[in-house]
């Protein structure tokens, strides 16, 4: 797919520099300097500038919020020449008059400005298709590594806290001296077709009228295009044929890998796995035109900056090949 890399957080041309993580002294100098790229991320909201133009903010060493970083920031790479840094500030508390924090929510609304910064801590798939591609990339990044750095203190082998190693990139256990790298999951997602339709779905728990591709974790001793077959037949009771790769994602929530697929159903009869679907159904073309125009009520047009979106609106213009 020859726009595969336009989908969000890819195509940033982020520079990950692995092979500067090792120099501790060198990167420990950069962060001493009080020009020093440092994005604060609170409860895996990224620091945002909204108004004209949205983009990443990046405050300085020596800013107050990063008195409340629970390790030390994670060297990121470079952007151009410039150093970028990532930085978990979840124990920073709000100024009074902040919105309140909703993580239990689908989706995460609020705002909580960073006073000095002229940036606000927003939900990152809220502002995620704003983004330029570097700043996208660079905040996909970041969210992913910091939340595996708060969800893997210990040693997976003995329980020991591990210590940060490798500017962010490294954990070691101090005790049977094992090492952990920061993990991704893939996931596979599809877009399964039947000669004019696509097959769409919607999760228990989803928003009203919000439907998706289909899509499901790679189990383990699986290739892409078992799971795909898999996945669907699991979910909709649709066997298909043979799974072309179309285009990938990062998907940072927490630390997933979107591959996408392409695939074509034998047939159009669903059954359903109600525990995984809640429903599903075949849209055609022009209805899903319409769709995108938000001139239908069959479903609310896909989120910008997703891969299904991508997938789709790249069907509907006849450019998956």
């Amino acid at each position: 797919m020859k726009q595969s890399e336009q989908v969000t957080f890819g195509g940033g041309n982020f520079n990950h520099s692995a092979n500067m993580r090792s120099d501790e002294k060198m990167l420990a100098g950069i962060l001493e300097k009080s020009d020093a790229c440092v994005l604060p991320v609170w409860k895996g909201k990224p620091l945002v500038a909204q108004g004209d133009q949205t983009g990443l903010v990046y405050v300085p060493s020596t800013h107050p919020v990063l008195d409340h970083i629970r390790d030390v920031p994670v060297f990121l790479g470079l952007a151009g020449d410039a150093p970028v840094f990532a930085a978990n500030v979840s124990d920073w508390i709000p100024q009074e008059g902040s919105e309140a924090n909703q993580p239990d929510a689908f989706f995460d609304p609020s705002q909580q400005p960073l006073s000095g910064s002229g940036g606000v801590f927003v939900e990152l798939r809220g502002v995620m298709a704003a983004l330029s591609p570097l700043d996208a990339e660079i905040a996909a990044t970041a969210r992913a590594i910091l939340s595996w750095h708060r969800s893997h203190g210990f040693c997976a082998t003995c329980g020991t806290k591990s210590d940060i190693a490798m500017a962010g990139w490294q954990r070691n256990c101090p005790s049977c001296k094992t090492p952990h790298f920061p993990r991704t999951d893939p996931v596979v997602i599809m877009l399964v077709t039947h000669g004019n339709s696509v097959l769409v779905g919607r999760s228990p728990g989803w928003p009203d009228g919000m439907n998706s591709l289909l899509a499901g974790f790679v189990e383990p001793g699986e290739t892409i295009e078992a799971a795909v077959r898999r996945e669907v037949f699991e979910e909709s009771g649709v066997k298909t044929g043979a799974v072309t790769y179309l285009a990938s994602q990062p998907w940072p929530f927490p630390a997933s890998l979107m591959i996408g697929c392409h695939t074509e159903a034998e047939s159009r009869e669903l059954v359903l796995d109600p525990v995984e679907i809640e429903d599903a159904f075949w849209i055609s073309r022009e209805d899903l035109l319409e769709v995108f125009a938000g001139t239908s009520d069959m479903m609310l047009p896909p989120r910008e900056g997703a891969i299904a979106t991508f997938l789709l609106r790249n069907w509907l213009a006849d450019k998956l090949d």
